[in-house]
């Protein structure tokens, strides 16, 4: 197949990345620590760590897990959401040659249980905010180390009020009882007393079980190998360069962590990649706060913004966000979901910098296309192949199918997981014979090169023999004025078989069902006007932001 998309690659990103530079992510991680030592690495609630720190700390608590026998290649898993503690632990576990197994801390006991015991993870590092849901499961998994992080832990002495705060005043810490735990700054004092066992990994070591969403049923652990982390993180780097070529002013770039870093994107995007270019990384524990995300970004010259459609859009609409310190932003990386025109014209207004939308999968590490960094309008489309990355568009027989026609997305490339985890079945669906991953949605490639996703597979309605998607009926409906959020599904319909539902949340009160239907008659053929519409206060998302639309589908919200 012709890479028709090279052709439209902006001057000066390499059309190839050559990922044998490391052998491990551990040794990435190694590199960057020892040439940017001095200069700050994340910051949280105002509390920064050095690069230095970081290797300092992270070596110690590696050293404490390995005291504890376990064997490399051990499964450990992290429950926290975007503190001080979780780069440490990141590097810690695969520098002492373990495997990180990220876990959602809004997990409910039930799925935190299917996870821990499906990869047999042998230890945890949790925020106690979440002990008590690993109380509840605790002694039903393979678990043997527990480690209790506090917020507070690494902010030295404004630490111990941030505790009290959090504990006491805030009560957002239920009692727990985990015996046998040991506390996070318990664990590195200790280590700091072992000596760390150097490990010998190799690229085809895995280093990260990324467990998919499950909105395809189970959840299941993509297996996320050393050279597919490092992979994605050379090819989002150069990327993108050609932003910050034009920025020479900006001796370190500053990203805004507010997805969050159990989640694939962020973990690659907003945490390897930061640490790969010497960056410093702004950590938003609570990204749903949308008052205390801008307080705290209040004073800080932002370069790069990796975020969701759903998370764009309430800063847009919060009257604080004029507040902010756009006029070093140098890139607003798009992805998890598509970014509706209407929230890319407003975002652009603001801040005079396109959001760059892209695509990815917990299968692929996750980046697989994006908008050129240069581009300065709203495209409409997921943007071209990665570097190394090759796109096929096919049907259901594994057939190519010719440009402009929509078919299943299939992706090759270096960052493509090998597999499922101890799922040889799931992973034959996915893998083609000659090793493309078939994503499960729906896109078109043009001359260009340029990918538009149609929808996803299972989200597809069917009207009367006509194909409506979602994502279509979404991006109209959202530039309705007085429409907030919307989410469109398929219902049941005894004349069409299917007919489109919306879901809508308000910006305006006065807005009426007429409003819409009458927009929508302008905007939309008639199959895909909706038949009904239910206004809500909100809309069930998942933690990354995404609309479940599922959940509207099967009335579970």
């Amino acid at each position: 197949m012709e890479k028709i998309w090279l052709k439209s690659y902006p001057a000066g990103v390499p059309t190839e990345i050559d990922a044998s530079a490391y052998r491990s992510v551990s040794q990435l991680l190694e590199d960057s620590f020892r040439k940017n030592r001095d200069r700050r690495a994340f910051i949280c609630m105002g509390q920064a760590i050095t690069y230095g720190e970081l290797d300092a700390m992270s070596r110690k608590l590696a050293a404490w897990f390995q005291s504890k026998g376990l064997k490399p290649g051990a499964r450990v898993a992290l429950m926290m959401p975007n503190v001080l503690q979780y780069p440490v632990a990141i590097a810690a576990v695969l520098r002492a040659g373990y495997i990180v197994v990220n876990v959602n801390p809004l997990y409910t006991p039930r799925e935190l249980e299917h996870q821990l015991k499906d990869c047999g993870a042998e230890a945890i590092v949790l925020l106690e905010n979440f002990a008590t849901t690993l109380q509840a499961v605790v002694k039903n998994t393979a678990i043997k180390h527990v480690v209790v992080a506090a917020m507070g832990d690494l902010m030295g002495v404004k630490g111990l009020l941030v505790n009290f705060v959090v504990r006491r005043v805030k009560k957002m810490v239920p009692e727990w009882n985990l015996p046998g735990h040991v506390r996070f700054n318990d664990a590195i004092a200790q280590g700091a007393r072992e000596t760390l066992q150097s490990v010998e990994q190799n690229p085809d070591d895995v280093a990260f079980l990324q467990y998919t969403g499950g909105t395809t049923g189970v959840a299941k652990g993509a297996t996320l190998l050393h050279r597919n982390l490092i992979a994605n993180v050379l090819q989002s780097e150069v990327w993108l360069e050609p932003a910050r070529k034009m920025r020479p002013d900006i001796d370190q770039f500053v990203c805004v962590v507010a997805l969050p870093l159990y989640h694939i994107f962020a973990l690659t995007v907003c945490g390897l990649l930061t640490i790969r270019t010497g960056g410093l990384g702004v950590l938003i524990p609570n990204p749903r706060d949308i008052g205390g995300t801008i307080k705290a970004l209040k004073g800080i010259p932002i370069n790069t913004f990796p975020a969701v459609n759903t998370l764009y859009n309430a800063l847009l609409n919060h009257p604080d966000f004029t507040s902010l310190d756009f006029s070093k932003l140098v890139s607003a990386n798009g992805g998890g979901m598509a970014v509706q025109e209407a929230v890319a014209k407003r975002w652009f207004e603001a801040t005079g910098v396109p959001i760059v939308e892209g695509y990815g999968l917990s299968e692929t590490s996750p980046c697989v296309t994006s908008n050129p960094v240069t581009a300065t309008e709203y495209t409409g489309t997921i943007g071209l192949p990665f570097p190394s990355t090759e796109i096929s568009i096919r049907d259901d027989d594994n057939n190519e199918l010719p440009l402009g026609v929509a078919g299943e997305i299939c992706i090759r490339g270096p960052q493509v997981m090998p597999g499922y985890w101890n799922r040889p079945d799931e992973t034959a669906k996915v893998m083609t014979p000659d090793g493309f991953f078939k994503s499960g949605d729906v896109g078109v490639m043009d001359a260009r090169g340029y990918v538009k996703i149609v929808d996803r597979k299972k989200d597809m309605i069917l009207v009367s023999g006509f194909n409506v998607y979602p994502n279509e009926i979404e991006d109209v409906v959202a530039k309705l004025p007085g429409v907030c959020e919307v989410a469109a599904v398929g219902v049941k319909d005894q004349n069409s078989g299917e007919a489109v539902k919306l879901f809508i949340v308000k910006k305006d009160q006065s807005l009426t069902e007429a409003d819409v239907i009458a927009f929508c008659r302008d905007q939309l053929t008639g199959y895909k006007r909706p038949r009904s519409i239910e206004f809500r206060s909100d809309l069930p998302k998942s933690n990354v932001g995404k609309i479940l639309r599922r959940e509207l589908r099967d009335g579970k919200a």
